[in-house]
């Protein structure tokens, strides 16, 4: 796996400027211009961190794990039904996503949590110090940056939008901080259902609107109205500014805050797949919050097989399951 290049950063100012190319090679922005605007904003945008190479390994070790095909020790936390290749005589070969071009058996959002426990090459991907690095300094988390989880969202032709909504109110951490890289696999164009952010909408009030049951509905945008309701905001169908990274290569990301709204549209090709991986990132000293995290269903075996008489409101978090990626200290190495 070729190094991760964060070097061209883009904001929310340069994307409403042009389109993501043109500003790739005419835009150079300081580390301290990104920060203010992950700051103000909720996202910034990175278009070519990650190589065409990776990308097509990532593409293919994607197709083996939605397949069943793991080289590493354990499965994914959550997977979708396994894809089966028909034998068939006749029967044309499963593309990308188990789509076949006929049957809208697989145009559903698949999700994977945690694929990094599973593949070598997703797990090299989800622990790369240069990534965590970028998310510690632009958080400004003083002990650095742990991978909490991983979801691979993969929508074959077809398949319905992903519902607005918020990262954090999943993690039952504390500090209660949350930052998410999101890594396109494919060239994203409106016809894809790019990703797409509400600018500031990270600094809301705290309550939380709908949960995971909720990501598949078809008003993708319900959730997003209610909150901006909640926040006193009017008119919120004219009055948010949504911005979409369409154009934005395979291999470019994202990073935005844990509580900036966003979601997707449908994936309205008839041919092509949408691929992305998020990887969400939590500050190095996190710990659970016991009570919170016994009603989750991915977090509470954490939580249940390991408490005790022990009557503290938190626990440390297995170093195995949640890897530290950088602290300050591995700079100094």
């Amino acid at each position: 796996m070729s190094s991760i290049d964060l070097q061209h950063g883009l904001t929310a100012d340069d994307l409403l400027n042009g389109s993501i190319e043109r500003n790739e090679a005419a835009t150079s922005n300081s580390f301290n211009s990104l920060q203010q605007a992950f700051k103000e904003d909720g996202f910034v945008v990175f278009p070519r961190a990650v190589d065409s190479a990776t990308v097509c390994s990532l593409q293919q070790r994607l197709e083996d794990v939605l397949r069943g095909k793991y080289d590493r020790g354990s499965p994914p936390d959550k997977t979708p039904a396994l894809i089966v290749e028909s034998r068939k005589s006749g029967r044309r070969k499963l593309g990308p996503l188990g789509y076949d071009g006929q049957t809208t058996k697989y145009s559903r959002v698949l999700q994977i949590i945690n694929i990094h426990k599973c593949d070598s090459y997703f797990h090299r991907l989800a622990t790369q110090e240069p990534i965590g690095e970028m998310v510690g300094r632009l958080a400004g988390w003083e002990h650095g940056a742990r991978l909490a989880q991983d979801q691979v969202w993969a929508k074959p032709p077809g398949s319905p939008p992903l519902v607005f909504h918020r990262d954090s109110p999943y993690f039952m951490f504390t500090p209660d901080d949350v930052v998410t890289v999101w890594i396109a696999l494919d060239d994203m164009d409106e016809e894809l259902g790019p990703l797409e952010y509400v600018r500031g909408s990270h600094r809301w009030g705290d309550g939380r609107v709908g949960s995971s049951s909720s990501f598949f509905q078809s008003d993708s945008r319900n959730l997003l109205y209610s909150a901006a309701a909640r926040e006193g905001i009017k008119d919120a169908e004219s009055s948010l500014e949504v911005i979409s990274l369409a154009g934005l290569s395979a291999g470019g990301l994202s990073i935005h805050h844990g509580k900036t709204w966003h979601g997707s549209g449908k994936n309205n090709s008839t041919d092509r797949p949408r691929r992305g991986i998020g990887l969400h990132f939590v500050p190095a000293e996190v710990a659970f919050i016991k009570e919170d995290a016994k009603k989750s269903k991915l977090w509470r075996k954490y939580v249940v097989e390991e408490d005790t008489d022990d009557d503290s409101l938190t626990m440390s978090v297995p170093d195995n399951d949640f890897p530290l990626v950088w602290t300050p200290q591995l700079q100094l190495r």
